[in-house]
């Protein structure tokens, strides 16, 4: 459906520099280095739309100029499970999945759902050019998905060994083609494959954490919170790849500090990674904005180790003016780390706690929770966001769902006219 475009203009994080959206614009044309841009929306209060299904309930916050169907906006509820478990009286627990008993009905199982409903309805329905997503495998799935549902041209680039990720109700629509980088390659390569195809007019790229759209969309997390809450939580956490959807509820929840109805923003935000992979923790932890070296194997051979692969982002937007480097000094926060073990033990409890499962990035979350629970970081009777990124989907082939096998395998190797060449016989 048709929308009228929702009134914002985007403005620089590093020098405040404002200017308009050309329709896609990514990064601010005047910067002389990286730097992320926000959109500042003209309806500065938060007025979730009752008009509208789904996601676009927060429309008025989101870059869009339509809506798609059969999208679902991340459920909020007051814990009393893990909430007791850990001691706290105050624990909220964000979902983004799939478990109808609490109205979560994220087919694909993934917050990243968010991000492909806003980022497709920012496009317009006219479009021409084929957007080009780079993924390690839960973005994949969503933007197929959502692509599918609506026929919406994609190029999906992700990593071949990731292929698993990509599994679905039922046969996708030819409009989404799947390029895989081959086996041993990493999230990086998928990156680098999309890269090449956006040297050629046709291809859109993405954008990643720089697409306002999409940290947008991943933002509603923390407007289904501050509903269902009354207030902007003291404390946020969340497993980060990434830390995109970090940033995005920091941004937020400085939106929501300006609306006047839901107190300071005085949240905390803490995020984690799975150990071995642990980049920015690092970095974080040497006090250094600057990511330490990893080189193309090790960052493989990492992202072999961890059970939450989705969380194995060798280039995340963490040193960059409003990166996440950014958002943790801003915000008083702290990073964690959780191992394989760990994942295991949280995917139990908060299925004996909860009722429901999590993915192992979601896992990462919880363990990082319970830490700051067990240390003292965050007091029992605070008000805490538990960012659930994931989950219902145990079982999920035994319930009928079938694979997407790649249309195309490329080494991330080739030059970009091999690269593009290939990929325009497949339209």
């Amino acid at each position: 459906m048709e929308l009228k475009k929702t009134e914002y203009h985007l403005k620089n994080v590093a020098d405040g520099h404002e200017f308009e959206d050309e329709g896609w614009s990514l990064a601010d044309p005047s910067a002389s280095s990286p730097s992320l841009v926000r959109a500042v929306y003209s309806n500065r209060k938060f007025t979730p739309r009752e008009d509208l299904d789904g996601i676009y309930r927060y429309a008025d916050w989101m870059p869009v100029r339509r809506t798609l169907k059969n999208s679902c906006a991340p459920v909020t509820y007051k814990s009393k499970g893990l909430a007791s478990f850990l001691g706290l009286e105050n624990l909220y627990i964000t979902f983004s999945g799939w478990n109808p008993r609490i109205g979560a009905r994220m087919r694909t199982g993934s917050f990243k759902e968010t991000e492909a409903y806003s980022v497709l309805a920012r496009l317009d329905s006219d479009e021409r050019r084929i957007l080009v997503v780079q993924s390690a495998g839960n973005t994949a799935r969503a933007f197929a998905q959502v692509c599918s549902d609506n026929r919406i041209p994609v190029v999906i680039c992700v990593p071949q060994d990731n292929l698993h990720d990509l599994w679905f109700r039922k046969p996708l629509h030819k409009c989404v083609k799947l390029v895989a980088a081959p086996h041993g390659c990493d999230y990086y390569d998928a990156i680098a494959l999309g890269e090449k195809l956006a040297t050629d007019p046709l291809f859109l790229l993405e954008g990643g954490a720089k697409n306002v759209a999409r940290r947008d969309g991943m933002g509603t997390t923390i407007l289904s919170c501050v509903e269902k809450m009354g207030r902007i939580p003291d404390a946020y956490f969340q497993a980060v790849g990434s830390g995109t959807g970090a940033i995005a509820a920091w941004e937020n929840a400085c939106r929501l500090e300006e609306d006047g109805r839901f107190g300071e923003n005085r949240m905390r935000v803490y995020v984690a990674q799975n150990s071995p992979f642990t980049l920015m923790y690092d970095a974080w932890k040497a006090g250094n904005r600057t990511l330490p070296e990893m080189t193309p194997e090790e960052g493989r051979n990492r992202s072999e180790r961890i059970l939450a692969t989705v969380l194995s982002n060798r280039k995340p937007p963490y040193g960059i003016s409003g990166g996440l480097y950014d958002v943790l000094k801003a915000s008083n926060g702290d990073f964690f780390t959780a191992t394989n073990n760990d994942i295991y033990h949280w995917l139990l409890q908060f299925r004996n706690r909860e009722g429901y499962d999590l993915l192992p990035a979601s896992c990462v979350a919880v363990a990082a929770l319970a830490q700051a629970v067990r240390e003292g970081v965050v007091k029992k009777d605070e008000y805490i966001m538990l960012n659930c990124t994931g989950g219902g989907t145990l079982g999920a082939m035994s319930r009928g769902a079938v694979h997407k096998e790649p249309d195309l395998v490329l080494s991330p190797d080739l030059p970009a006219e091999d690269v593009v060449k290939a990929v325009k016989g497949l339209f």
